[in-house]
């Protein structure tokens, strides 16, 4: 029997006992699970609090609908991932197995505050980014839980940022570099790897300056999440033009949404596909160099009223331009 007959029979199956009033069997679910699971050459993902803060529910849907095997971890329960205690490590690590899925990174707040002794940035936000609420002061915490939570859940790699954005970062960036270089060096010596995330809101938001912070900073553990939306909600045409400036082998991760620039100035974030990010041919570009790591869906569009539904949708479309590329099958 091939895979789509047999999907098609158990699926079958499961209706019917549902019809009948009987709870289908966990190993149906579990077989059509495996089956559904995509092939790629990257590891596709989603952000788990892009489709609901009920990490169980949020799992089930990245596994049984979406047939990812990866996910990214940053908010569960609306508690940041570093605020978790060792009962809900647990459980989380439980939740992850039952639906078979590994964790790409932990999406650590770190380095996302403001830089000490400068303009307090325009950026710098007035509430809690993902429930998190920490100082400059509380960096080395925040580096050495990651380091804890990246080997409870497996995973080689930290995310992190370099300090919200400054009007002029230049009497600074050599500290800042500094900063990341010591930060790499420590995850380094526990086998991690810190990504770096061009992040709007913060100093290092384009390729082009992502090129140039890759350059300064040349620990082998730091590499780059690049994030195409965020350049482009800064203005810069992140594929071609961005991705070019782009040290391809220093490429750790690679966030997926999408955006739109308004006439009147600034963004809004849209679907998948329905932005300016040319996706189908930036996962073509990531293929052909032969990218192995995470691309992960952070949806942030709410446009179509839950974050589960926007972030359906999203992968409907993020899922086109995969195939498109020829990296989906």
């Amino acid at each position: 029997m091939s895979d789509v007959n047999r999907r098609s029979f158990l699926v079958g199956v499961g209706a019917a006992m549902a019809a009948a009033g009987l709870s289908p069997s966990k190993a149906i679910g579990s077989e059509i699970a495996k089956m559904s699971r995509l092939k790629s050459p990257f590891r596709i993902a989603v952000i788990t609090d892009e489709i609901s803060q009920d990490f169980d529910h949020a799992c089930a849907v990245a596994s049984q609908e979406f047939g990812m095997q990866w996910v990214e971890l940053r908010d569960l329960w609306k508690k940041n991932i570093l605020a978790l205690d060792a009962a809900e490590i647990a459980e989380a690590r439980r939740i992850l197995a039952k639906y078979q899925l590994r964790v790409t990174d932990i999406a650590s707040p770190l380095f996302k505050v403001d830089w000490p002794d400068a303009p307090l940035s325009k950026f710098s936000p007035k509430h809690d980014q993902f429930n998190a609420a920490f100082t400059f002061k509380d960096q080395d915490h925040v580096l050495d839980k990651s380091i804890e939570l990246a080997k409870a859940f497996q995973t080689d790699r930290v995310r992190g940022f370099d300090f919200w954005r400054l009007d002029d970062p230049a009497p600074y960036r050599k500290a800042i570099n500094a900063k990341l270089q010591d930060a790499a060096e420590k995850l380094g010596r526990q086998g991690l790897i810190f990504i770096l995330e061009n992040e709007m809101a913060c100093n290092t938001g384009t390729g082009a300056e992502a090129a140039k912070v890759l350059a300064a900073v040349p620990s082998p553990h730091l590499m780059l999440n690049w994030d195409p939306g965020n350049a482009a909600a800064l203005g810069e045409t992140p594929f071609p033009n961005g991705w070019d400036l782009l040290p391809k082998n220093r490429i750790g991760h690679c966030h997926c949404k999408d955006t739109v620039i308004k006439s009147g100035g600034g963004y809004e974030w849209e679907p998948v596909g329905k932005g300016v990010i040319h996706w189908a041919e930036q996962f073509k570009a990531l293929k052909a160099m032969g990218y192995r790591h995470a691309v992960s869906l952070e949806t942030h569009w709410r446009g179509a009223g839950t974050p589960e539904e926007s972030s359906r949708q999203s992968w409907a479309g993020m899922k086109v331009a995969l195939e498109t590329a020829g990296a989906l099958v």
